[in-house]
């Protein structure tokens, strides 16, 4: 699938070294079909590394999709050059006006913080709202799933004993799910966060279906019975290296992080990762794209 993204976005290189089929706004033009709008709200403190992750995750599709990214106004980012911000992302007040086909919203290192003490979290707000008449199918990832079913559905996120972190085994419930279509009976999906979604919280809720979980990390995704909001609380999006890169982030923090489980051959640091969910990641987002937005999406949204 061909992704239209800005000339020079930075991820655009890394993507292209990897044969994935990037398209620039000129040859776009020229095509004669409709692309998927799809817009990405990175509150993600590394935006470049995500888009990358995103992007790559968005091209296994014969689909044409047109990525737009969105970020807080209300936030200053401490790792993003505002350069980088001000030329390739946009606000809410900049997009408002228009429809999208899908919307992700990605994580945020903010587990431990009340969702009120965020300080965007009133514009994260304006946003659920405004994606409800506006986009078409929503993929919340991480925090941004707790987030999504704190303002959505009122369900809180809890405090874990320690760090869940690493690679863990998940099962689908149910068969005849779009979404898991073609997934294996057992899958591997990266975990990293100081908080969870308890099942009972969920069960509790009339609105929420519970899609996929891990006897070891718990829920993995839920959906709402329309299947217009999916939630997904681990980062399958995730490079080969990013839990050791974070590992070695919380060592030199003297966090007193543990070694990611099932990530290292042998438990050992030193050891170069294996990536376990490539296949389930791919297959993830080509799905969402497939069956809850080029399917349910209108040709012409006016």
């Amino acid at each position: 699938m061909p992704i239209k993204v800005p000339d020079y976005l930075p991820a655009k290189d890394t993507l292209e070294k990897e044969n994935i089929f990037i398209m620039n706004e000129s040859r776009a033009y020229l095509q004669d079909i409709r692309p998927l709008k799809i817009v990405i709200l990175n509150l993600m403190p590394l935006k470049e590394r995500t888009e990358t992750q995103i992007l790559r995750m968005l091209s296994n599709t014969p689909l044409q999709v047109d990525v737009s990214f969105l970020h807080p106004d209300t936030h200053r980012s401490k790792n993003t050059p505002r350069e980088h911000l001000s030329s390739f992302y946009k606000t809410i007040d900049e997009v408002r006006s228009r429809k999208f086909d899908g919307m992700i919203i990605t994580g945020a290192p903010l587990e431990k913080i009340p969702f009120e003490e965020v300080d965007y979290w009133e514009e994260l707000q304006s946003i659920l709202e405004w994606s409800d008449q506006n986009v078409t199918n929503t993929l919340h990832i991480c925090w941004g799933a707790q987030a999504g079913l704190y303002h959505h559905h009122g369900i809180d996120k809890h405090p874990l004993p320690k760090k869940q972190f690493g690679v863990y085994p998940h099962y689908i419930n149910g068969r005849n799910e779009k979404l898991l279509s073609g997934f294996d009976d057992l899958f591997y999906v990266p975990h990293s966060r100081y908080t969870e979604t308890r099942r009972e919280d969920v069960e509790a809720c009339p609105d929420l279906d519970i899609l996929s979980e891990s006897d070891e990390a718990g829920l993995y995704i839920v959906a709402t019975k329309d299947r217009k909001r999916i939630y997904v609380t681990g980062h399958s999006e995730y490079d080969a290296e990013t839990l050791r890169d974070e590992f070695e982030r919380d060592m030199r923090r003297g966090l007193g992080t543990e070694v990611p489980e099932n990530y290292f051959p042998d438990d050992n640091h030193l050891y170069s990762p294996l990536k376990m969910w490539r296949a389930h990641a791919t297959l993830l987002f080509t799905n969402w794209l497939n069956y809850y937005v080029y399917q349910e999406t209108p040709f012409d949204f006016a």
